[in-house]
Protein backbone atom coordinates (compact mmCIF):
# COMPACT_ATOMS: atom_id res chain seq x y z
CA UNK A 1 0.00 0.00 0.00
CA UNK A 2 2.34 1.83 0.88
CA UNK A 3 4.33 1.61 -2.90
CA UNK A 4 0.42 3.83 -3.98
CA UNK A 5 1.15 6.79 -1.63
CA UNK A 6 3.32 9.36 -2.65
CA UNK A 7 5.99 11.03 0.17
CA UNK A 8 3.80 14.06 0.11
CA UNK A 9 0.22 11.55 0.87
CA UNK A 10 2.70 9.76 3.42
CA UNK A 11 3.94 13.57 5.13
CA UNK A 12 -0.11 14.44 5.24
CA UNK A 13 -0.64 11.32 6.91
CA UNK A 14 2.02 11.68 9.52
CA UNK A 15 0.70 15.13 10.14
CA UNK A 16 -2.76 14.20 11.12
CA UNK A 17 -2.31 11.37 12.66
CA UNK A 18 -2.03 13.68 15.70
CA UNK A 19 -4.73 15.50 15.13
CA UNK A 20 -4.50 17.98 18.02
CA UNK A 21 -1.52 19.23 16.42
CA UNK A 22 -2.88 19.12 13.06
CA UNK A 23 -6.08 21.07 13.82
CA UNK A 24 -3.55 23.86 15.76
CA UNK A 25 -1.41 24.15 12.18
CA UNK A 26 -4.17 24.68 9.88
CA UNK A 27 -3.77 28.31 9.76
CA UNK A 28 -0.40 28.18 8.90
CA UNK A 29 -0.49 25.78 6.07
CA UNK A 30 -1.29 26.32 2.27
CA UNK A 31 -4.31 26.20 0.66
CA UNK A 32 -3.16 23.63 -2.14
CA UNK A 33 -2.10 21.15 0.92
CA UNK A 34 -6.00 21.15 1.84
CA UNK A 35 -7.31 18.46 -0.22
CA UNK A 36 -4.24 16.05 0.50
CA UNK A 37 -4.90 16.40 4.09
CA UNK A 38 -8.51 15.80 3.35
CA UNK A 39 -8.21 12.65 2.12
CA UNK A 40 -5.74 11.83 4.34
CA UNK A 41 -7.65 12.34 7.27
CA UNK A 42 -10.40 10.20 5.73
CA UNK A 43 -8.03 6.91 5.24
CA UNK A 44 -7.50 7.45 9.03
CA UNK A 45 -11.02 8.57 9.62
CA UNK A 46 -9.75 11.04 11.75
CA UNK A 47 -13.22 12.95 12.18
CA UNK A 48 -12.03 16.19 14.37
CA UNK A 49 -9.57 16.79 11.74
CA UNK A 50 -12.08 16.26 9.01
CA UNK A 51 -14.48 18.97 10.51
CA UNK A 52 -11.59 21.71 10.97
CA UNK A 53 -10.42 20.76 7.47
CA UNK A 54 -13.88 21.90 5.67
CA UNK A 55 -14.52 24.60 9.03
CA UNK A 56 -11.67 26.45 7.37
CA UNK A 57 -12.10 25.41 3.76
CA UNK A 58 -9.42 27.96 1.78
CA UNK A 59 -11.22 27.02 -2.20
CA UNK A 60 -13.88 27.52 -4.26
CA UNK A 61 -14.95 24.35 -4.32
CA UNK A 62 -14.93 20.86 -2.35
CA UNK A 63 -15.78 18.10 -4.27
CA UNK A 64 -15.78 15.02 -2.00
CA UNK A 65 -16.03 12.23 -4.86
CA UNK A 66 -13.29 13.66 -6.68
CA UNK A 67 -11.06 14.97 -3.39
CA UNK A 68 -11.44 10.63 -1.92
CA UNK A 69 -10.68 9.33 -5.90
CA UNK A 70 -7.17 8.02 -6.89
CA UNK A 71 -4.95 10.68 -7.11
CA UNK A 72 -1.19 10.84 -8.09
CA UNK A 73 -0.14 10.92 -4.40
CA UNK A 74 -2.63 8.14 -3.06
CA UNK A 75 -3.82 5.47 -5.47
CA UNK A 76 -6.58 4.55 -3.30
CA UNK A 77 -10.01 5.24 -4.35
CA UNK A 78 -11.81 5.96 -1.11
CA UNK A 79 -15.14 7.24 -2.43
CA UNK A 80 -16.87 4.16 -1.88
CA UNK A 81 -16.04 4.66 1.53
CA UNK A 82 -19.98 6.16 3.54
CA UNK A 83 -17.74 6.16 6.71
CA UNK A 84 -20.53 7.61 9.38
CA UNK A 85 -17.38 9.05 11.21
CA UNK A 86 -16.04 11.26 8.17
CA UNK A 87 -19.19 12.12 7.01
CA UNK A 88 -20.85 13.47 9.97
CA UNK A 89 -17.55 15.12 10.41
CA UNK A 90 -17.86 16.74 6.80
CA UNK A 91 -21.37 18.01 6.97
CA UNK A 92 -20.98 19.76 10.41
CA UNK A 93 -17.90 20.94 9.59
CA UNK A 94 -19.68 22.38 6.68
CA UNK A 95 -22.43 24.13 8.95
CA UNK A 96 -19.98 25.31 11.15
CA UNK A 97 -17.83 27.03 8.01
CA UNK A 98 -21.21 29.37 7.85
CA UNK A 99 -21.80 29.75 11.29
CA UNK A 100 -18.16 31.10 12.16
CA UNK A 101 -17.50 35.11 11.03
CA UNK A 102 -16.04 34.52 7.72
CA UNK A 103 -12.39 36.29 6.60
CA UNK A 104 -12.42 37.86 3.66
CA UNK A 105 -9.26 36.40 2.62
CA UNK A 106 -10.17 32.90 3.36
CA UNK A 107 -13.65 32.05 2.85
CA UNK A 108 -14.66 31.92 -0.62
CA UNK A 109 -16.17 28.28 -0.60
CA UNK A 110 -19.55 28.26 -3.52
CA UNK A 111 -20.04 24.42 -4.15
CA UNK A 112 -19.95 21.33 -2.29
CA UNK A 113 -20.66 18.30 -4.07
CA UNK A 114 -21.91 15.34 -2.42
CA UNK A 115 -23.02 13.37 -5.19
CA UNK A 116 -20.08 11.45 -5.71
CA UNK A 117 -19.94 9.27 -2.88
CA UNK A 118 -20.50 5.26 -3.83
CA UNK A 119 -22.86 2.96 -1.73
CA UNK A 120 -21.61 -0.33 -1.34
CA UNK A 121 -22.16 -3.16 0.92
CA UNK A 122 -18.63 -4.04 2.65
CA UNK A 123 -17.55 -0.94 4.40
CA UNK A 124 -13.76 -1.55 5.03
CA UNK A 125 -13.25 1.96 7.90
CA UNK A 126 -12.44 1.44 10.89
CA UNK A 127 -16.06 2.11 12.44
CA UNK A 128 -17.71 0.09 10.38
CA UNK A 129 -20.96 2.24 9.89
CA UNK A 130 -22.13 3.63 6.79
CA UNK A 131 -23.71 7.13 6.44
CA UNK A 132 -26.11 6.11 3.48
CA UNK A 133 -27.60 8.39 1.18
CA UNK A 134 -31.30 8.26 3.19
CA UNK A 135 -28.96 9.35 6.47
CA UNK A 136 -26.95 11.60 4.26
CA UNK A 137 -29.95 13.78 3.32
CA UNK A 138 -31.48 13.20 6.96
CA UNK A 139 -28.44 14.91 8.54
CA UNK A 140 -27.80 17.76 5.36
CA UNK A 141 -31.52 18.77 6.00
CA UNK A 142 -31.55 18.82 9.64
CA UNK A 143 -28.16 21.10 9.53
CA UNK A 144 -29.58 23.51 7.19
CA UNK A 145 -32.85 23.91 9.27
CA UNK A 146 -30.24 24.33 12.63
CA UNK A 147 -28.92 27.34 10.77
CA UNK A 148 -32.29 28.99 10.40
CA UNK A 149 -32.38 29.10 14.27
CA UNK A 150 -29.68 30.45 14.93
CA UNK A 151 -28.72 33.86 14.33
CA UNK A 152 -26.33 35.06 11.68
CA UNK A 153 -23.29 36.27 12.68
CA UNK A 154 -21.50 39.35 11.34
CA UNK A 155 -20.34 38.63 7.62
CA UNK A 156 -22.34 35.29 7.35
CA UNK A 157 -25.32 37.19 6.01
CA UNK A 158 -23.50 37.53 2.71
CA UNK A 159 -22.18 33.38 2.62
CA UNK A 160 -23.97 31.25 0.01
CA UNK A 161 -23.26 27.61 -0.51
CA UNK A 162 -24.46 25.41 -2.95
CA UNK A 163 -24.51 21.67 -1.80
CA UNK A 164 -25.18 19.07 -4.87
CA UNK A 165 -26.47 15.94 -3.40
CA UNK A 166 -28.91 12.86 -3.80
CA UNK A 167 -31.83 13.43 -2.46
CA UNK A 168 -33.24 10.08 -0.79
CA UNK A 169 -37.05 10.68 0.12
CA UNK A 170 -39.21 8.09 2.54
CA UNK A 171 -42.75 8.77 4.62
CA UNK A 172 -40.18 9.08 7.56
CA UNK A 173 -37.82 11.53 6.34
CA UNK A 174 -40.34 13.27 4.65
CA UNK A 175 -41.34 16.33 6.59
CA UNK A 176 -38.09 17.15 7.49
CA UNK A 177 -36.99 17.13 3.40
CA UNK A 178 -39.85 19.73 2.66
CA UNK A 179 -38.86 22.07 5.63
CA UNK A 180 -35.34 22.37 4.34
CA UNK A 181 -36.18 22.44 0.98
CA UNK A 182 -38.94 25.39 2.02
CA UNK A 183 -36.79 27.67 3.75
CA UNK A 184 -33.67 26.76 0.92
CA UNK A 185 -34.20 30.93 0.05
CA UNK A 186 -33.32 31.57 3.90
CA UNK A 187 -30.52 29.46 4.38
CA UNK A 188 -26.86 30.11 3.45
CA UNK A 189 -26.45 26.34 2.80
CA UNK A 190 -28.19 26.34 -0.27
CA UNK A 191 -29.41 22.26 -1.57
CA UNK A 192 -29.30 21.55 -4.90
CA UNK A 193 -30.69 18.05 -5.74
CA UNK A 194 -28.94 16.37 -8.58
CA UNK A 195 -30.48 12.72 -7.82
CA UNK A 196 -34.14 11.78 -6.35
CA UNK A 197 -35.05 8.54 -4.93
CA UNK A 198 -38.52 8.36 -3.76
CA UNK A 199 -39.67 5.19 -1.81
CA UNK A 200 -42.66 4.24 0.87
CA UNK A 201 -44.05 7.48 0.48
CA UNK A 202 -47.46 8.83 -0.41
CA UNK A 203 -48.05 9.80 -4.01
CA UNK A 204 -49.23 13.32 -3.08
CA UNK A 205 -46.60 13.93 -0.49
CA UNK A 206 -44.36 12.81 -3.62
CA UNK A 207 -45.17 15.09 -6.16
CA UNK A 208 -45.03 17.68 -3.58
CA UNK A 209 -41.34 16.79 -2.49
CA UNK A 210 -40.40 16.67 -6.28
CA UNK A 211 -41.83 20.01 -7.38
CA UNK A 212 -39.50 21.69 -4.50
CA UNK A 213 -36.68 20.01 -5.20
CA UNK A 214 -36.01 22.02 -8.21
CA UNK A 215 -37.04 19.76 -11.31
CA UNK A 216 -34.90 21.87 -13.48
CA UNK A 217 -31.94 20.47 -12.51
CA UNK A 218 -32.83 16.90 -11.50
CA UNK A 219 -30.55 14.71 -13.27
CA UNK A 220 -32.07 11.39 -11.87
CA UNK A 221 -35.28 10.62 -10.96
CA UNK A 222 -35.84 7.00 -9.00
CA UNK A 223 -39.87 6.15 -7.77
CA UNK A 224 -39.28 3.00 -6.40
CA UNK A 225 -40.97 0.14 -4.60
CA UNK A 226 -44.10 1.78 -2.32
CA UNK A 227 -45.01 4.80 -4.77
CA UNK A 228 -48.11 4.08 -6.69
CA UNK A 229 -47.04 6.12 -9.51
CA UNK A 230 -49.51 4.20 -12.53
CA UNK A 231 -49.65 5.61 -15.80
CA UNK A 232 -51.95 8.33 -15.42
CA UNK A 233 -50.49 9.89 -12.64
CA UNK A 234 -46.82 9.51 -14.53
CA UNK A 235 -48.90 11.80 -17.48
CA UNK A 236 -49.96 14.45 -15.22
CA UNK A 237 -46.99 14.79 -13.48
CA UNK A 238 -44.62 15.06 -16.85
CA UNK A 239 -47.65 17.36 -17.94
CA UNK A 240 -47.01 19.77 -14.91
CA UNK A 241 -43.50 19.63 -14.46
CA UNK A 242 -40.87 19.73 -16.84
CA UNK A 243 -37.09 17.80 -16.49
CA UNK A 244 -35.15 19.21 -18.92
CA UNK A 245 -31.86 17.90 -17.83
CA UNK A 246 -32.86 14.65 -16.58
CA UNK A 247 -30.97 11.37 -17.89
CA UNK A 248 -31.94 8.39 -15.58
CA UNK A 249 -35.71 7.75 -15.46
CA UNK A 250 -36.54 4.75 -12.84
CA UNK A 251 -40.39 4.08 -12.50
CA UNK A 252 -41.71 1.22 -10.00
CA UNK A 253 -43.47 -2.11 -10.74
CA UNK A 254 -46.53 -1.51 -12.28
CA UNK A 255 -47.00 1.74 -13.59
CA UNK A 256 -47.93 0.31 -17.00
CA UNK A 257 -50.22 -2.19 -17.20
CA UNK A 258 -51.69 -2.30 -20.69
CA UNK A 259 -53.47 -5.61 -20.15
CA UNK A 260 -56.43 -3.32 -18.54
CA UNK A 261 -55.63 -0.98 -21.45
CA UNK A 262 -58.90 1.34 -22.93
CA UNK A 263 -58.96 3.66 -25.73
CA UNK A 264 -57.81 6.67 -23.79
CA UNK A 265 -55.27 4.84 -21.84
CA UNK A 266 -53.50 4.38 -25.47
CA UNK A 267 -53.32 8.38 -25.32
CA UNK A 268 -52.06 8.86 -22.19
CA UNK A 269 -48.87 5.77 -23.12
CA UNK A 270 -48.59 8.40 -26.13
CA UNK A 271 -48.35 11.28 -24.33
CA UNK A 272 -46.15 9.38 -21.96
CA UNK A 273 -44.18 8.53 -25.17
CA UNK A 274 -44.61 12.45 -26.60
CA UNK A 275 -43.27 13.70 -22.93
CA UNK A 276 -40.12 11.64 -22.56
CA UNK A 277 -39.05 12.91 -26.20
CA UNK A 278 -39.13 16.54 -24.79
CA UNK A 279 -36.25 15.04 -23.00
CA UNK A 280 -33.34 15.61 -24.74
CA UNK A 281 -30.64 14.24 -22.25
CA UNK A 282 -32.76 11.31 -21.03
CA UNK A 283 -30.51 8.25 -22.10
CA UNK A 284 -31.48 5.57 -18.97
CA UNK A 285 -34.93 3.79 -18.34
CA UNK A 286 -35.99 1.39 -16.16
CA UNK A 287 -39.75 -0.32 -16.29
CA UNK A 288 -39.16 -3.36 -14.75
CA UNK A 289 -42.25 -5.52 -13.71
CA UNK A 290 -44.41 -3.20 -15.74
CA UNK A 291 -46.72 -5.25 -18.52
CA UNK A 292 -45.79 -3.57 -21.97
CA UNK A 293 -46.67 -5.89 -24.21
CA UNK A 294 -47.01 -4.95 -27.74
CA UNK A 295 -46.72 -1.20 -26.67
CA UNK A 296 -42.92 -1.11 -26.43
CA UNK A 297 -42.95 1.28 -29.96
CA UNK A 298 -45.44 3.43 -29.16
CA UNK A 299 -43.09 4.71 -25.76
CA UNK A 300 -39.85 4.45 -27.05
CA UNK A 301 -40.37 5.38 -30.01
CA UNK A 302 -41.07 9.15 -29.84
CA UNK A 303 -37.79 9.42 -27.91
CA UNK A 304 -34.84 11.44 -30.01
CA UNK A 305 -32.09 10.67 -27.88
CA UNK A 306 -31.35 7.01 -27.95
CA UNK A 307 -31.14 4.88 -24.78
CA UNK A 308 -28.11 3.40 -23.37
CA UNK A 309 -29.54 1.76 -20.09
CA UNK A 310 -32.77 -0.10 -20.93
CA UNK A 311 -34.55 -1.95 -18.18
CA UNK A 312 -37.58 -4.09 -19.53
CA UNK A 313 -37.31 -7.14 -16.81
CA UNK A 314 -40.43 -8.91 -16.44
CA UNK A 315 -42.19 -6.38 -18.78
CA UNK A 316 -44.19 -9.61 -20.44
CA UNK A 317 -42.87 -8.42 -24.23
CA UNK A 318 -43.72 -10.09 -27.32
CA UNK A 319 -42.33 -10.95 -30.52
CA UNK A 320 -43.58 -7.44 -31.78
CA UNK A 321 -41.78 -5.31 -29.13
CA UNK A 322 -38.68 -7.59 -29.53
CA UNK A 323 -38.70 -6.97 -33.27
CA UNK A 324 -39.15 -2.96 -32.24
CA UNK A 325 -36.15 -2.86 -30.28
CA UNK A 326 -33.77 -5.02 -32.47
CA UNK A 327 -34.14 -2.26 -35.01
CA UNK A 328 -34.67 0.31 -33.31
CA UNK A 329 -32.37 3.87 -33.32
CA UNK A 330 -31.49 2.32 -29.30
CA UNK A 331 -30.36 -0.70 -30.15
CA UNK A 332 -26.75 0.28 -31.60
CA UNK A 333 -26.16 2.41 -27.90
CA UNK A 334 -27.04 0.61 -25.79
CA UNK A 335 -24.90 -0.12 -22.93
CA UNK A 336 -26.75 -1.82 -20.60
CA UNK A 337 -29.66 -3.94 -21.06
CA UNK A 338 -31.60 -6.08 -18.87
CA UNK A 339 -34.34 -8.21 -20.56
CA UNK A 340 -34.87 -10.73 -17.05
CA UNK A 341 -37.68 -12.91 -16.86
CA UNK A 342 -38.78 -13.29 -20.70
CA UNK A 343 -38.65 -16.69 -22.41
CA UNK A 344 -36.04 -15.27 -24.97
CA UNK A 345 -34.89 -19.23 -26.88
CA UNK A 346 -38.32 -20.11 -27.58
CA UNK A 347 -40.25 -16.45 -27.97
CA UNK A 348 -37.45 -14.27 -30.02
CA UNK A 349 -34.27 -16.52 -30.47
CA UNK A 350 -33.54 -14.55 -33.81
CA UNK A 351 -34.60 -11.04 -32.68
CA UNK A 352 -32.51 -11.55 -29.84
CA UNK A 353 -29.74 -12.42 -32.15
CA UNK A 354 -29.94 -9.27 -33.78
CA UNK A 355 -30.55 -6.65 -30.96
CA UNK A 356 -27.37 -8.44 -29.75
CA UNK A 357 -25.35 -7.61 -32.80
CA UNK A 358 -27.06 -3.94 -32.86
CA UNK A 359 -25.37 -3.42 -29.48
CA UNK A 360 -21.92 -5.79 -29.74
CA UNK A 361 -19.79 -2.51 -30.27
CA UNK A 362 -21.14 -0.77 -27.29
CA UNK A 363 -22.84 -3.20 -24.50
CA UNK A 364 -20.95 -3.14 -20.95
CA UNK A 365 -24.15 -5.34 -18.91
CA UNK A 366 -26.51 -8.05 -20.14
CA UNK A 367 -28.62 -9.20 -17.48
CA UNK A 368 -30.92 -12.42 -18.54
CA UNK A 369 -32.25 -13.93 -14.92
CA UNK A 370 -35.08 -16.62 -15.58
CA UNK A 371 -35.31 -16.91 -19.37
CA UNK A 372 -35.43 -20.25 -19.63
CA UNK A 373 -31.93 -20.71 -21.16
CA UNK A 374 -31.64 -24.88 -21.01
CA UNK A 375 -28.54 -26.46 -22.11
CA UNK A 376 -29.86 -26.59 -25.28
CA UNK A 377 -29.55 -23.07 -25.81
CA UNK A 378 -25.70 -22.51 -24.96
CA UNK A 379 -24.39 -22.77 -28.31
CA UNK A 380 -27.20 -20.34 -29.56
CA UNK A 381 -25.71 -17.99 -26.33
CA UNK A 382 -22.61 -18.11 -26.67
CA UNK A 383 -22.51 -17.29 -31.13
CA UNK A 384 -25.32 -14.27 -29.73
CA UNK A 385 -22.40 -13.06 -26.95
CA UNK A 386 -19.02 -13.51 -28.87
CA UNK A 387 -19.34 -10.29 -31.05
CA UNK A 388 -19.60 -8.24 -27.61
CA UNK A 389 -16.51 -7.88 -27.06
CA UNK A 390 -16.97 -4.72 -24.19
CA UNK A 391 -19.21 -6.92 -22.20
CA UNK A 392 -18.05 -6.79 -18.69
CA UNK A 393 -20.59 -7.87 -16.45
CA UNK A 394 -22.93 -10.93 -17.69
CA UNK A 395 -25.75 -11.94 -14.81
CA UNK A 396 -27.98 -15.36 -15.58
CA UNK A 397 -29.19 -16.27 -12.49
CA UNK A 398 -32.22 -18.63 -12.02
CA UNK A 399 -32.26 -20.33 -15.76
CA UNK A 400 -32.28 -24.15 -15.72
CA UNK A 401 -28.56 -25.03 -16.88
CA UNK A 402 -26.37 -28.49 -15.70
CA UNK A 403 -22.83 -28.48 -14.62
CA UNK A 404 -21.82 -29.37 -18.21
CA UNK A 405 -23.40 -26.23 -19.70
CA UNK A 406 -21.91 -23.21 -16.91
CA UNK A 407 -18.27 -25.53 -17.82
CA UNK A 408 -18.61 -24.68 -21.56
CA UNK A 409 -19.94 -21.25 -20.94
CA UNK A 410 -16.73 -20.61 -18.38
CA UNK A 411 -14.52 -21.74 -21.39
CA UNK A 412 -16.35 -19.18 -23.81
CA UNK A 413 -15.98 -16.31 -21.16
CA UNK A 414 -12.38 -16.66 -21.03
CA UNK A 415 -12.84 -15.35 -24.68
CA UNK A 416 -14.57 -11.66 -23.85
CA UNK A 417 -11.65 -9.78 -23.17
CA UNK A 418 -13.59 -7.00 -21.16
CA UNK A 419 -15.45 -9.42 -19.00
CA UNK A 420 -15.17 -8.93 -14.87
CA UNK A 421 -18.20 -9.79 -13.23
CA UNK A 422 -20.14 -12.81 -13.55
CA UNK A 423 -23.48 -13.89 -11.69
CA UNK A 424 -24.27 -17.54 -12.28
CA UNK A 425 -27.17 -20.18 -11.45
CA UNK A 426 -27.10 -23.01 -9.44
CA UNK A 427 -26.94 -25.79 -11.57
CA UNK A 428 -29.88 -27.65 -12.43
CA UNK A 429 -28.29 -30.76 -10.89
CA UNK A 430 -27.78 -29.26 -7.43
CA UNK A 431 -31.39 -29.35 -7.07
CA UNK A 432 -34.15 -32.23 -6.50
CA UNK A 433 -35.64 -33.97 -10.06
CA UNK A 434 -38.23 -32.41 -10.68
CA UNK A 435 -38.19 -28.98 -9.59
CA UNK A 436 -39.33 -26.69 -12.02
CA UNK A 437 -38.23 -23.10 -13.21
CA UNK A 438 -38.52 -20.36 -12.19
CA UNK A 439 -38.17 -21.59 -9.06
CA UNK A 440 -39.89 -19.65 -6.07
CA UNK A 441 -38.29 -18.66 -2.82
CA UNK A 442 -39.48 -21.33 -1.02
CA UNK A 443 -37.38 -24.14 -2.95
CA UNK A 444 -34.74 -21.37 -4.02
CA UNK A 445 -32.13 -22.96 -1.39
CA UNK A 446 -33.32 -26.52 -0.98
CA UNK A 447 -30.45 -27.78 -3.27
CA UNK A 448 -26.86 -29.43 -2.29
CA UNK A 449 -24.28 -27.07 -1.39
CA UNK A 450 -21.40 -29.48 -1.24
CA UNK A 451 -22.20 -29.93 -5.18
CA UNK A 452 -22.82 -26.40 -5.50
CA UNK A 453 -19.02 -25.54 -4.36
CA UNK A 454 -17.21 -28.08 -6.20
CA UNK A 455 -19.03 -27.19 -9.13
CA UNK A 456 -18.15 -23.05 -8.37
CA UNK A 457 -14.69 -24.07 -7.70
CA UNK A 458 -14.20 -26.19 -10.91
CA UNK A 459 -15.96 -22.68 -12.47
CA UNK A 460 -13.51 -20.72 -11.23
CA UNK A 461 -10.51 -23.17 -12.21
CA UNK A 462 -11.29 -22.68 -15.76
CA UNK A 463 -11.19 -18.64 -15.17
CA UNK A 464 -7.89 -19.31 -13.60
CA UNK A 465 -6.46 -21.54 -16.68
CA UNK A 466 -7.51 -19.32 -19.10
CA UNK A 467 -5.05 -16.58 -17.21
CA UNK A 468 -8.86 -14.75 -16.22
CA UNK A 469 -8.73 -15.15 -12.18
CA UNK A 470 -9.35 -11.21 -12.37
CA UNK A 471 -13.24 -11.87 -13.54
CA UNK A 472 -15.88 -12.54 -10.31
CA UNK A 473 -18.07 -15.27 -10.53
CA UNK A 474 -20.59 -15.71 -8.21
CA UNK A 475 -24.59 -16.71 -6.95
CA UNK A 476 -26.20 -14.26 -4.91
CA UNK A 477 -29.38 -16.49 -4.54
CA UNK A 478 -31.71 -13.13 -3.88
CA UNK A 479 -30.30 -10.90 -6.54
CA UNK A 480 -27.32 -8.36 -5.69
CA UNK A 481 -27.00 -5.98 -3.07
CA UNK A 482 -28.99 -2.56 -3.30
CA UNK A 483 -27.90 -0.03 -0.71
CA UNK A 484 -31.07 2.05 -0.94
CA UNK A 485 -33.05 -0.83 -0.28
CA UNK A 486 -30.97 -2.51 2.58
CA UNK A 487 -30.50 1.24 4.35
CA UNK A 488 -34.35 1.59 4.77
CA UNK A 489 -35.65 -2.15 4.81
CA UNK A 490 -37.29 -1.97 8.35
CA UNK A 491 -39.85 1.02 6.81
CA UNK A 492 -40.21 -0.64 3.74
CA UNK A 493 -41.55 -3.71 5.43
CA UNK A 494 -43.44 -1.47 7.85
CA UNK A 495 -44.62 0.12 4.78
CA UNK A 496 -45.71 -3.32 2.94
CA UNK A 497 -47.34 -4.85 5.80
CA UNK A 498 -49.51 -1.35 5.80
CA UNK A 499 -50.45 -1.71 1.99
CA UNK A 500 -51.02 -5.98 2.63
CA UNK A 501 -52.97 -5.21 5.72
CA UNK A 502 -55.43 -2.12 3.72
CA UNK A 503 -55.59 -4.77 0.69
CA UNK A 504 -56.84 -7.60 2.72
CA UNK A 505 -59.57 -5.00 4.35
CA UNK A 506 -60.63 -4.09 1.47
CA UNK A 507 -61.18 -7.17 0.25
CA UNK A 508 -63.34 -8.64 3.70
CA UNK A 509 -65.44 -5.70 3.49
CA UNK A 510 -66.44 -6.05 -0.11
CA UNK A 511 -67.07 -9.72 0.68
CA UNK A 512 -68.74 -8.53 3.63
CA UNK A 513 -71.08 -6.41 1.01
CA UNK A 514 -71.73 -9.57 -1.54
CA UNK A 515 -73.01 -11.36 1.97
CA UNK A 516 -75.47 -8.74 2.71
Amino acid sequence: AAAMKSLRFISAEALVSDAQFARRSLGSLAHNLFPLLFKASYLLEQGEVIHDLVENWPLVDLNVGKLLGKSADCQEDLSHRTCSVCLQSCLTGLRDYVLHPPSPYVKRLKVVDLTGIKDVEVQVCACKKPLGRWARTQLLCKLCLELLLRPPRPGAAELSVDVLIDLFVTERNYELVVQALLTKRSCPLKIHCVAFRADSLALHKFFYAVRLADPALLRKLEVVHNVRLEMEHLEVLLASVRFPLLASLTLPARTFNVRRLTAADELVLAAIGEKMSEMPHLTELSMAFSILTGRLRKLLSPLKTPLKVLDVSNCSLNHADMAYLANSLHSSHLEVLDLSGHNIPDLYPSTFFKLLSHSSSVLRSLILEECNIQDSHVNMLMLALSPCRKLQEFKFLGNPLSSEALKHLFVFFCELPMLQNVEFPVPRDCYPLGTTYPIDDANLCSFDRQKYERVAEELKCILLQGNREGVKASTPLFGSYDAAVEETNNELGTYLMKSFKETLEKFTNSLKEMSL
